[in-house]
């Protein structure tokens, strides 16, 4: 991935799709991980919450293509759900994610600053280990530049930990349009950006993260959970 992402369509079944939306929606999305306004429903810890979508999620064919994509040894560190419902109309500006959740707050060198996130704590690592996670991302509806996709600066990923702003030059921007069903890989470090909703239409997205890093001694990744 050159580009720091790339998009395979068709990796789920219409019915797979289904599947996966009546198991969020049927779940008790009441508890302290799940945030809901008028313009976000988002679930932290997604696989934990709603345990029912790991068998959904992790069929054959997708196991097939993240252990050609990212090679052995990877497992889940991160789980969230995003809907940007109909209306929607906020924006993300560019970013990268800098952040992994861990168990607790120890003073490692290289691990800084903290942040705590309902009750999970975050932190920046060490370049290293950004550079070492890949992100899936699920799309559940069609998504494109009407509905909020992700916008993208190609290659930025290789340039480390940076603070985009518009007056640098910078790569041409590419709209990640993604058809329900398919799949978004990309690397965390790649500067991303979403726009406002326009069409009314929804933006669900189920969005995981891999590593096959090993943290220092006493300190782990809070959603560590192996594929299969």
């Amino acid at each position: 991935m050159l580009k720091g992402y790339t998009i395979i369509p068709n990796v789920f079944t219409p019915a797979e799709i289904a599947a996966m939306a009546a198991a969020i929606d049927q779940a008790d999305t009441s508890g302290s991980e799940c945030r809901r306004t008028g313009q976000l429903f988002a679930i932290r810890q997604f696989l934990k919450v709603i345990p029912s979508a790991q068998p959904l999620i992790f069929a054959p064919t997708l196991l097939h293509l993240l252990n050609q994509t990212f090679g052995p040894g990877y497992f889940v560190v991160k789980s969230i759900y995003f809907d940007k419902p109909p209306g929607s109309n906020w924006f993300v500006a560019w970013h990268q994610d800098l952040t992994i959740s861990v168990d607790r707050k120890l003073p490692f060198p290289g691990f800084g600053p903290w942040t705590v996130k309902g009750d999970q704590f975050a932190v920046q690592p060490p370049l290293s280990i950004l550079q070492n996670i890949y992100t899936l991302r699920i799309h559940l509806d069609d998504t494109d530049e009407t509905n909020g996709a992700l916008r993208v600066l190609p290659g930025s990923h290789l340039r480390g930990i940076e603070r985009y702003s518009p007056t640098i030059p910078a790569p041409t921007e590419e709209t990640c349009r993604v058809p329900s069903g398919g799949v978004m890989i990309m690397r965390p470090l790649l500067q991303h950006a979403s726009s406002r909703s326009t069409s009314g239409m929804r933006r669900r997205v189920i969005h995981i993260e891999f590593s096959n890093a090993q943290l220092p001694v006493g300190l782990s990744w809070v959603e560590r959970a192996m594929i299969s």
